[in-house]
């Protein structure tokens, strides 16, 4: 899972993750590292797809033990989403970012 994130990031390319087996999100991966709590994180924008907080687009944080499947999808993003920041305060250890 690690790996296809990073690859992700690096390219560019959306995901459709599965979280929390709630049904698939459409994300577009910005940051993923460990989290202040010393779990697995990815930080990215939504941009379509079902939400715990009906909030179906915009900023998320994704802990990776709740990803219960992941997909790399074949579409690029061209650029980071206004509001991004590569330095994310939640993260204590950034494995890899835009």
């Amino acid at each position: 899972m690690e790996e296809i994130i990073k690859t992700a990031i690096a390219n560019k390319q959306k995901l459709i993750i599965d979280y929390k087996n709630e049904g698939s999100r459409i994300v577009e991966p910005h940051c993923y590292g460990k989290s202040k709590t010393d779990k697995e994180m990815l930080s990215g924008y939504q941009l379509t797809g079902a939400s715990e907080s009906n909030m179906h687009e915009g900023w998320k944080q994704f802990l990776l033990a709740n990803i219960t499947s992941l997909e790399i999808t074949s579409q690029n993003f061209s650029e980071p989403r206004p509001g991004y920041n590569p330095n994310d305060s939640n993260m204590i250890q950034i494995f890899a970012r835009i």
